[in-house]
C-alpha cells in the first residue's frame, strides 16, 4: 500500500484535506543535483541507464517531498523504438535526420518488441519504485500521437509544424498510417510501464493546441481515445493537452480520470467546460515561478480557491523552466502543503 495516496485519491474524486502537488518535467533542468549528473552523461545515456532515470527521478522528491514522482524519460523514445533515429542536439533540442515525409518512409518504421527496445524503461521503473518505497505514487507518459507525429514529420522542434500539418492535411491516409503505428506501440509500451509498476499514466498532447478543433478532433483525440481505452481499466489516465481547452468537454467524457490544463484556461472556464464532474490539473504559469517566493504562494492559494480543493491536482500549466530558482519551486510546492480552507 503506498503510504501517501492523496495523489491516487484525488484521482478518483475522493474529499481529501488538501490537494496533491507535484511538477510535470519535476525531474529535472532546474535542479543543481540534476545538472551534476548532466555534466557527466549525455541526455539518452541518462534516459537509457536506469540507474540514471531512477535516481534523477527521486531527486525532487528528496528535495520538495511531492505528492508524486513522474519517471525522468523522454516521449521521443517511442519513435526511436520504431526504427526511426533521435538525436538530442544542445542548444537545439531533438533531431531526427530521416522524418517521415512520404507514404514509402513508413516502410521502415516498425511496431517494436517493447521489451526489447525499451526494457531499459520498465528496468527504471522497477528501481524508483524500490527507491520510493511505497512513499508516494509513481507517474510514467507518453506523448500523444499527434504529438510524436509532429517530430517524426518536422524532423524537429518548430513553431509552426507546418511539415507535419502539410503531410496530415495533404496525405492524410500516409499521416493516419503513422498515427496508428504510434498509437499501436504506445499502448503496448504504457501497458508494460503499468505492469512495471507505475501507478497512473499521463499523456502529453504538448502540440495539440496546433490543430483547428475539427482536426484536433480527426489526428489528434481519436488516437488518445484509443489509449485511454486500452489503459483506463489498468491504471488512471490523466490527459494534458496544451492550448486544447476547445477539446475540454469531449475529454472529460472519454474514460480519462483528469484532465491537465494550461495556464491560459481559467479554472472557471475548465470546469465549466468539463462540467465540474473530472479532476483537473494545473494550470500555473510556469513563467511565474520567477515571481518572489510570497508572492508565488498567495497566488498557489488563490488558484486553489478558484479550482476548490477536491477533484484537483495542483500542477504547473506545462514543464517547469531551467531557470526557476530552487527556493521559488519549494514555495510552490510548500504552499500547497499549507493549504487551509
Amino acid at each position: 500500500m503506498i503510504k501517501n495516496d492523496l495523489f491516487l485519491r484525488a484521482l478518483q474524486g475522493e474529499t481529501v484535506e488538501r490537494p496533491p502537488v507535484w511538477m510535470m518535467r519535476q525531474a529535472g533542468r532546474y535542479l543543481p543535483e540534476f545538472m551534476a549528473i548532466r555534466e557527466k552523461y549525455d541526455f539518452f545515456t541518462r534516459c537509457q541507464t536506469p540507474e540514471l532515470a531512477s535516481e534523477i527521478t527521486v531527486q525532487p522528491i528528496r528535495r520538495y517531498g511531492m505528492d508524486a514522482a513522474i519517471l525522468f524519460s523522454d516521449i521521443l523514445v517511442i519513435p526511436q523504438a520504431m526504427n526511426i533515429e533521435v538525436q538530442m542536439k544542445p542548444n537545439f533540442g531533438p533531431y531526427l535526420p530521416e522524418p517521415i515525409r512520404k507514404a514509402s518512409d513508413l516502410d521502415r518504421v516498425i511496431n517494436p518488441d517493447i521489451h526489447e527496445s525499451l526494457g531499459y524503461v520498465m528496468e527504471a521503473i522497477k528501481m524508483t519504485k524500490q527507491k520510493l518505497n511505497n512513499e508516494i505514487p509513481l507517474i510514467g507518459f507518453a506523448g500523444s500521437p499527434w504529438t510524436i507525429l509532429c517530430y517524426c514529420v518536422q524532423g524537429q522542434g518548430s513553431k509552426s509544424f507546418d511539415m507535419a500539418k502539410g503531410l496530415c492535411f495533404s496525405d492524410p491516409a500516409t499521416a493516419h498510417s503513422l498515427l496508428q503505428k504510434i498509437t499501436d506501440t504506445t499502448i503496448g509500451y504504457l501497458k508494460e510501464k503499468v505492469k512495471a509498476g507505475c501507478d497512473v499514466i499521463q499523456l502529453f498532447d504538448s502540440w495539440g493546441g496546433m490543430l483547428s478543433p475539427t482536426d484536433y478532433q480527426e489526428f489528434s483525440f481519436r488516437y488518445i481515445e484509443q489509449i485511454i481505452n486500452a489503459l483506463k481499466d489498468m491504471a488512471p489516465v490523466i490527459v494534458f493537452g496544451k492550448g486544447c481547452w476547445f477539446a475540454l468537454r469531449e475529454m472529460a467524457q472519454s474514460g480519462a480520470s483528469a484532465l491537465g490544463v494550461d495556464w491560459t484556461c481559467s479554472a472557471q472556464n475548465a470546469r465549466y467546460l468539463t462540467g465540474g464532474k473530472i479532476t483537473l490539473q494545473g494550470n500555473f504559469d510556469p513563467a511565474r515561478l520567477l515571481s518572489p517566493p510570497k508572492t508565488i504562494k498567495k497566488m498557489v492559494k488563490t488558484m486553489i480557491d478558484e479550482f476548490g480543493k477536491d477533484r484537483y491536482i495542483v500542477n504547473l500549466g506545462h514543464g517547469i523552466l531551467p531557470n526557476i530558482p530552487i527556493e521559488n519551486a519549494g514555495a510552490f510546492i510548500e504552499a500547497v502543503k499549507e493549504y487551509k480552507v
